[in-house]
C-alpha cells in the first residue's frame, strides 16, 4: 500500500493534522498494517517537499502546536494518476512459507540440527503448524466480520484477508500431498 497516496486521499476531504490522519487511517483500514505516527509525519514532510501537500497553518487548541496539512493541486493530480493506475500482478511471487519448506528439506538432507532444541527441521510438520496458524487467523477474521454492527470496511478487509489465507491453505494442502516428490527434487538438484 502506498502510504503517501493514502494520506493524499485522506487529505482530499480537506486540511487535517497528522494525528487526525493517523486516526482516520486506522478507522478506514482496520486490517492493514498499523501506521506509526512517525511514519505519518515523515510521509507528510516528503509530500510537502515534493509539492504534493502544503502546510495550511498551525493551531494549538490549548495543547501543543499542531500543523495543519492540505493537498495541493499537484497532489490532487498525483492522487488521480495513482488511483487510475492498474496494479500489476506481482511478476515474482515471494512465498516465505515455500522458502521455509525448501530450506527445511535442504537442512534435513544435510543432517544439520538447527534451532534452540537442536532438532532437524521437518518440512511436513512445518506445513501442518503453518496451516493451523492460518486456520486460527481465519477463525478470528470470520468472527470479526460477523460481529453485529461490523462496518462494511471491516467486512471487506476481512474478506480480502480470508481469500488470501484460503489460497495459502489450499497451497499448503497441495504441497503437503506432494512433499515426497518435492523432497526428491530438492535433494537431487
Amino acid at each position: 500500500m502506498s502510504t503517501r497516496h493514502v494520506l493524499l486521499g485522506l487529505l482530499a476531504a480537506g486540511p487535517c493534522h497528522g494525528y487526525d490522519l493517523k486516526r482516520q487511517y486506522d478507522a478506514r483500514f482496520p486490517q492493514a498494517r498499523p501506521l506509526a505516527y512517525g511514519q505519518v509525519y515523515t510521509t507528510l514532510q516528503r509530500l510537502v517537499r515534493d509539492g504534493l501537500a502544503a502546510v495550511d497553518g498551525t493551531d494549538s487548541d490549548g495543547g501543543p502546536e499542531r500543523t495543519l496539512y492540505r493537498s495541493t493541486d499537484e497532489g490532487s493530480r498525483e492522487l488521480g494518476r495513482w488511483a487510475e493506475e492498474i496494479t500489476a500482478p506481482a511478476p515474482f511471487v515471494t512465498n516465505e512459507i515455500f522458502s521455509k519448506v525448501v530450506v527445511s528439506i535442504l537442512v534435513a538432507a544435510a543432517g544439520t540440527r538447527t534451532g534452540q532444541d537442536g532438532r532437524t527441521p521437518d518440512a511436513a510438520a512445518h506445513l501442518r503448524a503453518q496451516r493451523a496458524a492460518h486456520m486460527e487467523r481465519m477463525r478470528e477474521l470470520t468472527a470479526l466480520k460477523t460481529t453485529p454492527g461490523a462496518d462494511l470496511g471491516t467486512v471487506l478487509s476481512a474478506d480480502y484477508a480470508l481469500a488470501h489465507l484460503d489460497a495459502d491453505v489450499r497451497w499448503m494442502t497441495t504441497t503437503a500431498a506432494r512433499i515426497d516428490t518435492l523432497t526428491a527434487e530438492v535433494n537431487s538438484a
